[in-house]
């Protein structure tokens, strides 16, 4: 089940196969960083309750899986537009509050 905009509302429907569905609408080719990458979030959010805003995820994406993988920049290039938000959106997560 989704919402309008096609954030999960029962996070335990999502799975690698929504994600590469949803990626291919964002005219992204999920590879395994990216994959890596929703992992953390999802892990962030099973810590937390919530979704996590830019700061918090290239944050928790650095301690997880290095500085590389962790910079602003790089998350830019991999999910262009908004990060955070289109993270969440294909990790299954609700959409973070501090995002516009």
């Amino acid at each position: 089940m989704t919402t309008d905009a096609n954030y999960l509302t029962q996070l335990p429907d999502w799975s690698i196969d929504h994600a590469q569905i949803l990626a291919v609408q964002e005219d992204i080719v999920l590879s395994p960083e990216h994959i890596q990458i929703l992992q953390v979030a999802r892990e962030f959010y099973d810590s937390y309750g919530f979704s996590p805003s830019m700061r918090p995820l290239c944050k928790t994406i650095t301690g997880s899986l290095g500085i590389e993988l962790g910079r602003s920049i790089y998350l830019n290039q991999q999910f262009p537009g908004s990060p955070a938000k289109l993270i969440a959106k294909l990790a299954g997560l609700p959409l973070p509050k501090n995002c516009l």
